[in-house]
């Protein structure tokens, strides 16, 4: 399943207002300029842990970058720590009070039940398609999944 996300033109946005190029972003990830390019152009799919790295750097939210926000929230303050099992145990508990089981949700995702599981036990940080579609599909901030804020504020 190919799915569309809305992260290309948040990006440029937030490149553009910093009067940045691409290769400024592409060092600030660490990466080659035609990686970020693809990136940005949504040619392949940008890693989350890319998509946090940017968002601390700059302090917006994730929920605005993947587009399921309309507008960045700059009055935030964003856990700029990436703790895998706590992300985990937020995945673990947002998954159970939806009452959906690792089965149910691997399917959804188009996945496995291990990858789930991968995630939950803090091994694997969630793939940015996955974490896309629980945020769009739940209503869920992709921030407070990755414990960058406490509070979900979609809730």
């Amino acid at each position: 399943m190919v799915i569309s996300m809305e992260y290309k033109l948040n990006l440029k946005k937030i490149r553009e207002i910093n009067s940045m190029s691409q290769k400024d972003f592409a060092d600030i990830l660490g990466i080659d300029r035609t990686v970020y390019n693809k990136y940005e152009n949504e040619y392949e799919l940008i890693p989350i842990k890319h998509l946090i790295s940017l968002s601390n750097f700059f302090n917006f939210s994730l929920d605005y970058v993947l587009g399921i926000k309309d507008l960045n929230d700059n009055n935030l303050k964003y856990n700029r720590e990436t703790d895998l099992k706590m992300i985990g145990a937020r995945i673990q508990t947002w998954r159970k009070s939806n009452k959906l089981t690792q089965e149910k949700l691997a399917k959804e995702l188009n996945t496995n039940k291990s990858v789930i599981c991968n995630y939950e036990k803090g091994r694997n940080l969630i793939a940015t398609p996955f974490l896309y579609q629980i945020c769009k599909k739940y209503h869920v901030s992709a921030d407070y999944l990755l414990g960058r804020i406490d509070k979900d504020p979609h809730k």
